[in-house]
């Protein structure tokens, strides 16, 4: 696949409500461990939700689907990941207005406009133990390697996503209800990161389709 087009975009969306669901609990799990025990159930509920507007947006264009998946997001998903997750597709619906496909550096500049509204609203950098550790070496992994097309950069970008959202395990979290925690939030993977990767592997599954 050279371009990402509406069809593939309500896919990508689809499975985000299968992996979100299968990866329910492992979330869960992890944000038990140094956060309020809810980030698995909001990112199953929210994208569940999702799934079920999927169906009446094909032929639609895909500005307007992001913008219902960031719609359903902020009406639905709870705790900081509602926000977080919504003003991400938002802001990458503004890239993709009145388009029915992406070409593989649009891709990239969705991507960058949703990282950068994940940065606006969470006001958080690299290192403070967020998302954004998974989503920015990702994104620069994906501007570096797009040259060679939209799947090799997707790759890229995966493999640079897991790795940083393993490098958040030793870190001391600095924002949100981890930072409470201090030392004690060291030794546990950050959730956000978790999702953040699931959401770009599924990306490349369905690019790679």
């Amino acid at each position: 696949m050279t371009e990402l087009d509406s069809k593939s975009v309500i896919a990508w969306l689809r499975l985000l409500g299968e992996v979100y669901g299968q990866k329910k609990d492992y979330l869960t799990d992890l944000d038990a461990a140094i956060g309020d025990a809810d980030h698995g159930a909001n990112m199953a509920r929210g994208f569940a939700a999702v799934a079920t507007k999927l169906d009446a947006l094909e032929g639609k264009d895909i500005g307007t689907i992001f913008k219902t998946a960031a719609m359903t997001l902020l009406s639905t998903v709870g705790g900081a990941s509602g926000p977080l997750y919504g003003s991400f597709f938002l802001q990458a619906a503004s890239v993709a207005n009145n388009k029915n496909a992406l070409t593989a550096a649009e891709v990239g500049a969705a991507l960058d406009a949703g990282i950068k509204a994940v940065v606006s609203r969470g006001k958080a950098q690299a290192g403070d133990k967020t998302m954004l550790d998974a989503l920015l070496p990702a994104l620069a992994a994906y501007q570096e390697a797009v040259v060679g097309g939209l799947v090799p950069g997707l790759q890229k970008a995966v493999e640079a996503a897991k790795a940083g959202s393993a490098a958040t395990k030793p870190l001391i979290a600095k924002k949100g209800r981890a930072s409470y925690l201090g030392e004690r939030s060291a030794g546990h993977l950050d959730p956000g990161a978790e999702s953040s990767t699931f959401l770009l592997d599924a990306l490349l599954t369905t690019a790679s389709q």
